[in-house]
């Protein structure tokens, strides 16, 4: 018999301190978000082969992407406790994926791009297993925060907006770090209601959970390709 994993050794250790239905679907979550993951890589690739669609229109292009999201969030939502969840969940990380494209590819286009990449998804999952634990092991609920990080979400969209037409590099780097914040104290808030049984319905709980991840990982690349990328 193999040994166990770092990650399984992690996650039963976790698991011990949540009551069994909290469990159930704190593991269906994050099987789901593993899910995810693959339509997420396969937009992706499809995105950086054909950014030159979204580069020409970056306005409508986000707006569009925008719409559609939250179109799909509203179609998961709806659908929560059916099949059809997850697949427009899969719909929505496939987008995504697809709209994360050209940012992948900027930053394939630095000398040291790739390692870039894996220093955010590894910064993203070092968020990830911080936020887990403390909303296991405090037990506290964090719900409290939900209306304040919606406010300061709208904000941040607002600013994204408003950076899209001045163009201002320092706003950008300043919107970069401040989505890192915010989406971390969301994923807290989300895996907080989870372990505390605030959210009972993996799908919805992985839809949350995924978005802040999404996020987290787009700003700290785009982090660390200002503060540390090596142009050719």
């Amino acid at each position: 018999m193999q040994p166990e994993t770092q990650t399984h050794q992690d996650y039963r250790a976790v698991a011990r301190n949540i009551a069994p239905p909290q469990q159930k679907v704190l593991r269906n979550t994050y099987l789901l978000l593993a899910l995810t993951m693959v339509p997420t890589v396969i937009g992706a690739m499809i995105g950086i082969n054909t950014a030159g669609i979204l580069i020409a229109n970056p306005i409508l292009s986000f707006f569009v992407m925008l719409g559609a999201v939250i179109g799909l969030q509203y179609a998961i939502a709806a659908k929560r406790n059916s099949g059809w969840g997850i697949v427009f969940l899969l719909g929505m990380t496939f987008l995504l994926g697809w709209f994360l494209g050209p940012l992948l590819g900027f930053a394939l286009a630095l000398k040291n791009g790739p390692q870039l990449i894996g220093v955010a998804a590894g910064g993203t999952g070092v968020v990830l297993l911080v936020m887990a634990g403390i909303a296991t092991t405090t037990r506290r609920d964090f719900s409290f925060m939900g209306k304040f990080l919606f406010v300061g979400m709208i904000v941040l969209l607002l600013a994204m907006v408003a950076n899209l037409f001045l163009q201002i590099p320092a706003l950008a780097l300043t919107i970069s770090a401040l989505v890192v914040v915010v989406f971390s104290l969301f994923l807290l808030h989300d895996l907080s209601r989870i372990v505390n049984g605030g959210e009972t319905n993996y799908i919805m709980a992985a839809t949350g959970v995924y978005i802040s991840l999404f996020n987290i990982f787009v700003g700290l690349l785009r982090l660390l390709m200002v503060l540390s990328g090596e142009r050719n």
